[in-house]
C-alpha cells in the first residue's frame, strides 16, 4: 500500500541531536581531506587533491551511458507493446499471431538486457564504477519489467471474448520506469509540488558520499592491501587484514545506504512528486537479522516478498514457508554475487557464501523472538565482521589479479583457476604464458613474444590437443613458459606500480 510519508532520516534530521551525528560524518570527511593535503604536502611539497581513484573508477563513463540508451528503449517499448498485443480481442488466429509476436518482443527484450551490458563491459574493459552503473540499471529494468507484466498480464489473459480487456496507459508505465519503486501500480500518491532545493541537496549529498568513499578506499584500503601482497602469506596477516577492514567496510555500508537509499531515491521521488518515501525503515535498531533484512532495503524487499515469497507460497499450495523463504535468499544471494562479479570482473563467491549460508542461518537463528540491546550489539558486531571479510578478501583478489594476471590463452581456453589470492602450500607461484612453438623458433626470439630473455626461465615443450575452435582436431606443439609470477609478494620489483 502506497501512502504519502517522509523518509525516516528526513524526520530524524528535524531533531538537533541527530543532526549532530550527521555533522560528525561531515567532519570526518573534512579530516580525510586535511589528511590528504597534509600528506601530499609533506611528500610532494604541494597542496593538490588528487582524484586518481575516482577518475579510474568512472573511466569510459560516456560509453556506459550510451549503452544504457538501448537498454532503456527496449524496456520502454517491448513489455508494453507485448501487453497491448495480448490485450487485443481474441478473434480467430489474429490474436495467436499477436501473442506470438509479443513473446518474441519479450525474448528480444531479455536478450538485449542480459547480453548487451555484459558484452560492453568485457569487450571494452570498463572500470568498476562504470560497470556498476550498467549492472544496477540492468537489474533494475529487469525487475521493473517483471513487475509490470506480473501485475497486468493475469487480468488481461483472464478476459474473455474481448470484454473487459484493459491495458494501462503508456504514461503510467513511463512514470513507473523512473519512479523509485519496483512494484507497478496504475497510480501512486503524489505530492503537490517539487522542492528543487531539496533535489539539489540530495544530489550534492550523494556526490559527497562518492568522494567520501574514494577517500576511505584511498587512505584505509589501497595502502594496506597493495602492500599486503608484498609480504608472505600467513593466517595472522589474513586475520589482521580482516580486522583492519571492518572500519572501512562499515563506513562503505553506511555510505551506500545514505547515498543510494536515502539521497538518490529521495531526489528522484521529489522530482517525480512520488509521495511514498519509505525506502527503508529503522534497520539500525534491529535485534534480529530477519528484521534487518526486512528493513534495510524496503524497495527490493517488497519486490522479493511479492514476486518470490508470495508466488512461491502459491506454487507450494500455501505450505512450505521455509522453502519460500529459502527461495528468497537464493535469488537475492545469486543477484548480489552476480553484481559483484560484474563490477569486479572476476567470480569470487564471498558474497554468495556470506549471504546465502551465513545470512540464511542468521535469519533463522536470530529471529524476531530475540529482543533487547544485547542482540542489537550482536547484530552490529556481525555486520562489522561481515563487511571486514568482504572488503579484505575482495581487495586481496583484486590486487592479486592486477599483479599476476592470467595469460590470454588461458582465458580463451576457459581454464577455471583458483582465486589468485590463495597461497600455494610450499610451492612457488608461477605465471603461465603459452605461445606457439614453431620448430625453427630460437630461444632468443622469445622476447618478441613479450617474454623476458632470462636464463632462469624453465621451458618445457608440451604437446596439447586443444579444443579451441581454430585448432579443433589439430595436434599443435606449444611452449609452456613458466616464469616467476609478476606479483610483488613473490618477486620484488615486478608488476605494475
Amino acid at each position: 500500500v502506497f501512502v504519502i510519508r517522509k523518509s525516516l532520516l528526513d524526520e530524524l534530521m528535524e531533531m538537533q541531536h541527530f543532526r549532530t551525528i550527521y555533522h560528525m560524518f561531515i567532519a570526518g570527511l573534512c579530516v580525510f581531506i586535511i589528511s590528504t593535503l597534509a600528506i601530499d604536502f609533506i611528500d610532494e611539497g604541494r597542496l593538490v587533491l588528487e582524484f586518481d581513484l575516482l577518475i579510474f573508477s568512472f573511466g569510459q563513463l560516456p560509453l556506459a551511458l550510451v549503452t544504457w540508451v538501448p537498454m532503456f528503449l527496449v524496456t520502454l517499448l517491448a513489455p508494453y507493446q507485448a501487453l497491448r498485443l495480448w490485450a487485443r480481442p481474441r478473434a480467430g488466429g489474429a490474436w495467436m499471431l499477436g501473442a506470438g509476436l509479443g513473446c518474441v518482443l519479450l525474448a528480444a527484450h531479455a536478450a538485449v538486457l542480459c547480453v548487451l551490458p555484459i558484452y560492453v563491459a568485457v569487450e571494452h574493459e570498463l572500470p568498476p564504477a562504470s560497470r556498476c552503473i550498467l549492472v544496477f540499471e540492468q537489474v533494475r529494468l529487469l525487475m521493473k519489467s517483471y513487475s509490470f507484466l506480473r501485475e497486468t498480464v493475469p487480468g488481461t489473459l483472464r478476459a474473455r471474448g474481448g470484454e473487459g480487456i484493459w491495458a494501462p496507459s503508456f504514461s503510467s508505465y513511463l512514470y513507473f520506469l523512473f519512479c523509485p519503486t519496483l512494484i507497478y501500480r496504475e497510480t501512486y500518491p503524489r505530492t503537490p509540488s517539487v522542492r528543487w532545493n531539496y533535489v539539489a541537496k540530495n544530489f550534492a549529498q550523494a556526490l559527497g558520499c562518492v568522494l567520501y568513499a574514494c577517500f576511505i578506499l584511498g587512505r584505509l584500503c589501497v595502502p594496506v592491501f597493495a602492500n599486503m601482497s608484498r609480504e608472505p602469506f600467513s593466517t595472522r596477516a589474513l586475520l589482521l587484514s580482516i580486522m583492519h577492514a571492518t572500519l572501512p567496510g562499515i563506513f562503505m555500508l553506511l555510505l551506500i545506504f545514505f547515498a543510494f537509499l536515502h539521497c538518490w531515491l529521495n531526489a528522484f521521488a521529489e522530482m517525480l512528486r512520488f509521495g511514498d518515501r519509505m525506502f527503508y525503515r529503522d534497520w539500525w535498531n534491529s535485534t534480529s537479522f530477519s528484521n534487518y533484512y526486512r528493513t534495510w532495503n524496503v524497495v527490493v524487499h517488497d519486490w522479493l516478498y511479492s514476486y518470490v515469497y508470495q508466488d512461491g507460497l502459491w506454487l507450494l499450495g500455501g505450505r512450505g514457508r521455509g522453502a519460500a523463504m529459502l527461495g528468497v535468499f537464493l535469488v537475492s544471494a545469486v543477484v548480489h554475487e552476480y553484481i559483484f562479479c560484474f563490477v569486479l570482473g572476476f567470480f569470487y563467491p564471498v558474497m554468495l557464501m556470506l549471504f546465502l549460508v551465513i545470512g540464511g542461518l542468521l535469519n533463522f537463528t536470530m529471529n524476531d523472538r530475540h529482543t533487547g540491546p544485547a542482540w542489537n550489539v550482536l547484530m552490529w558486531t556481525l555486520l562489522f565482521l561481515g563487511q571486514g571479510i568482504q572488503v579484505s578478501l575482495y581487495c586481496q583478489e583484486w590486487y592479486a589479479r592486477r599483479h599476476c594476471p592470467l595469460p590470454q590463452i588461458v582465458k580463451e581456453a576457459e581454464i577455471i583457476d583458483n582465486p589468485l589470492s590463495w597461497p600455494l602450500a610450499s610451492e612457488p607461484t608461477f605465471s603461465l604464458s603459452v605461445v606457439p612453438a614453431a620448430s625453427e623458433m630460437p630461444l632468443e626470439n622469445l622476447e618478441e613474444e613479450g617474454l623476458p630473455k632470462n636464463p632462469d626461465l624453465r621451458i618445457t615443450q608440451l604437446l596439447f590437443l586443444l579444443s579451441l575452435p581454430e585448432h579443433r582436431g589439430d595436434a599443435a606443439t606449444w611452449l609452456l613458459i613458466m616464469k616467476p609470477c609478476a606479483n610483488p609478494r613473490l618477486a620484488e620489483g615486478h608488476g605494475p606500480p
